[in-house]
């Protein structure tokens, strides 16, 4: 079967598998209370290994119509002190909790968190790690948008330990941005890029997005040809998700304003070709890297980590997210805080503001394991032949597809994606989920591979 036709097949709604299970698999039966007790259950290993902390800064100026994720469109920067006040008395709940510990990694997410002012990020920072240890190979990172950012903010992050920004540029075709409502100039990403190396940023990344509406072949090219003149360290070239019932926005254009299912495929393959053909490394799940950056020497040194973060070379297994939806993971638990900017303002001055959870079963973490090995290193073992991935394998027809179309091979005891499975690394571990695949038949769960 031809390359395309193989992903044309395989082109089904999988998990992004950020977590295991994923987020519409939990039970949500656990509690506030149950949350705490194994923050402290555990509080011997967090004070050994250390925390990540994931903070939500959900604000932007204006609405990029493409966007997916939970944010607040407002002008009005008198929100950032409030909102910030917030995040710290939640931290607070944790510090009480956990007493100091050492901080690992911190990731800004967004909304934009740039919609914040330099000094209001330093008072922020500064909050969180007052008390605490900073370690020294911490990572911080933050998420940009070019058009709403300022030089200020880079210098100011980097005195404050920061070493990697991720720019959102999407796509430089002008057509595309204005249907997205994003527009930003080349410009503008160069002379970030160039000053975040100025600073020392060990890391720039740059968000690319394929499928949106009026992309071209021709057009998505020359947004990957510039993007190779800059030479970010890192690339994630996303796939689109249209999901207009879930996010309004998306109306702003319709499906005849999208690529076809075939042109969209062909928009990926040409991108991951190019990128590949001028010293792009494949990671894994949509993200490339040069072989210098260490993403991909951890990948090859099998010390990836993936999260609610995505790829990761900090791996602890407590990640503490602060701010709105963020979600937060133990190792056994994970939890969810509540998606409204006001409900997340006025719970969190009673306690942390979490509506959801879920604790996970030792099965669930025995397949937890052979998920991330192959989201990160494409491969997985095991010793003992009662291990919950044989029995993954056994009557399981989307297993005996994935073999058939040679997507992996299996052992006595290991498996391991072919070169053309670990373009499908999500179908190949949604094939193993038994669990998932019978949740996804009685119910639409999850998006699209491609």
């Amino acid at each position: 079967m031809k390359l395309f036709e193989l992903i044309l097949k395989y082109n089904i709604s999988v998990p992004r598998y950020t977590s295991y299970p994923p987020v519409p698999m939990w039970s949500v039966t656990s509690t506030l209370k149950d949350w705490e007790t194994n923050l402290q259950k555990n509080l011997s290993r967090i004070k050994e290994e250390g925390v990540s902390i994931y903070i939500h800064l959900p604000f932007c100026e204006q609405l990029c119509t493409y966007c997916g994720c939970n944010k607040r469109i407002t002008v009005n920067h008198q929100v950032e002190e409030p909102y910030l006040d917030s995040v710290l008395k939640e931290w607070g709940y944790y510090k009480n909790l956990l007493g100091s510990v050492t901080i690992r990694e911190i990731h800004l997410g967004g909304g934009t968190p740039t919609f914040f002012s330099p000094q209001n990020l330093k008072t922020l920072i500064t909050g969180i790690f007052d008390g605490n240890n900073i370690a020294s190979d911490f990572q911080g990172s933050i998420e940009i948008h070019p058009h709403f950012s300022k030089l200020e903010h880079l210098s100011t992050l980097k005195k404050l330990h920061f070493d990697r920004i991720s720019i959102g540029i999407q796509d430089f075709d002008k057509k595309v941005q204005i249907a997205i409502n994003r527009t930003q100039e080349y410009s503008e990403v160069k002379k970030l890029t160039d000053y975040a190396r100025t600073l020392g940023y060990n890391s720039v990344n740059y968000d690319l997005v394929y499928g949106l509406p009026f992309q071209t072949m021709e057009g998505l090219g020359d947004t990957i040809d510039k993007v190779i003149e800059l030479k970010p360290d890192r690339i994630a070239f996303y796939s689109y998700a249209h999901v207009p019932w879930i996010k309004a926005s998306q109306r702003k254009f319709t499906e005849n304003d999208l690529p076809s299912t075939e042109t969209k495929i062909q928009l990926y393959l040409m991108g991951r070709e190019k990128l590949l053909q001028n010293g792009y490394e494949d990671v894994g799940m949509d993200h490339f890297a040069l072989p210098q950056d260490e993403l991909f020497i951890a990948r090859e040194q099998k010390r990836l980590h993936r999260n609610f973060m995505g790829y990761t070379v900090q791996h602890t297994n407590t990640l503490i997210a602060l701010g709105v939806s963020s979600i937060g993971d133990s190792g056994d638990m994970y939890v969810q805080n509540v998606k409204e900017v006001e409900e997340y303002q006025e719970l969190v001055q009673k306690q942390i503001p979490i509506f959801k959870g879920h604790i996970v079963s030792d099965e669930e973490k025995r397949m937890r394991k052979h998920i991330l090995n192959l989201l990160c290193y494409f491969e997985t073992s095991w010793k003992d032949q009662d291990d919950i991935i044989v029995s993954m394998m056994q009557d399981n027809k989307l297993w005996e597809e994935i073999l058939k179309d040679e997507l992996a091979i299996v052992t006595s005891n290991s498996i391991k994606a072919t070169d053309l499975g670990k373009l499908l690394i999500r179908n190949i571990c949604y094939a193993l989920d038994k669990p998932s695949q019978k949740a996804h038949s009685e119910k639409p769960l999850f998006s699209k591979a491609i």
